[in-house]
């Protein structure tokens, strides 16, 4: 078995998949009204589904996890902090300096976590 794709709940799918198309500059490939789908470049399959449908119900929305997102190198992490940051994305955490890496962390709608990230040489 593969892992396949990443799937975030949320309270309302349309307003997370107008979030994330503006985060990822790219539209969703399929978007319905409790459920949206991103075919990211580098291969990830993200969803976005309403929490009210999901079935088992889901217990909690965001805050649980982070989504991390690998940046070429250090001055990407920047130039992606200061593009977001133009855009009104809440930032959590802004460039720092960590262990793993030049790093800053975002929040989505619903308090998913993004962190952009680029590791140490």
């Amino acid at each position: 078995m593969t892992p396949a794709m990443t799937i975030l709940y949320v309270e309302n799918a349309a307003v997370s998949a107008d979030f994330y198309e503006k985060l990822f500059g790219i539209k969703p490939t399929d978007r319905a009204e409790t459920f949206s789908l991103f075919h990211l470049p580098t291969g990830l399959v993200l969803g976005l589904w309403s929490r009210a449908g999901v079935e088992p119900e889901a217990q909690v929305t965001g805050g649980g996890c982070e989504l991390a997102i690998r940046a070429p190198g250090a001055a990407d992490v920047d130039a992606t902090h200061a593009r977001w940051s133009a855009l009104g994305i809440p930032v959590l955490q802004p460039p720092v300096e960590a262990d793993f890496g030049r790093t800053f962390t975002v929040s989505d709608p619903d308090g998913h976590r993004i962190r952009v990230f680029n590791p140490p040489a």
